[in-house]
């Protein structure tokens, strides 16, 4: 079973800076893409940063300029390097993965459990 790990979330003043990992564990055959979804309190999950194979960075309105996704694919890892951040970009900061099905070629997704980023004005 694959597992998404979160880490490096926390409180940061306005302006400051934050960065989060993901690593993926358990038995990997290929990801296909990994990203960073956030949700804050009384909103919608919404799509903050992905990486998929072959494409280039893909990222929020709210966020270009400011962050920045990367990935180790040797470790399954995700970074987002998240500059001059504001109060409105306080939430519950979740990973996303795609995986490969050999056995269909299909992808199926799995979820992190998230990581708090609170930035105070």
């Amino acid at each position: 079973q694959v597992q998404l790990m979160e880490s490096g979330g926390g409180l940061v003043q306005a302006g400051g800076s934050l960065r989060l990992s993901c690593a993926a564990s358990g038995t990997i055959f290929s990801v296909y893409s990994m990203g960073w979804y956030r949700q804050a309190p009384g909103k919608q999950r919404e799509l903050v940063a992905g990486l998929t194979n072959g494409h280039s960075p893909n990222y929020a309105d709210s966020v270009k300029g400011r962050f920045t996704v990367s990935r180790d694919n040797e470790k399954n890892t995700v970074f987002l390097q998240m500059n001059s951040l504001k109060p409105e970009d306080t939430a519950e900061y979740v990973c996303n993965a795609e995986l490969i099905n050999p056995s269909d070629w299909g992808t199926y997704e799995i979820w992190g459990r998230g990581t708090l980023v609170t930035v105070s004005s």
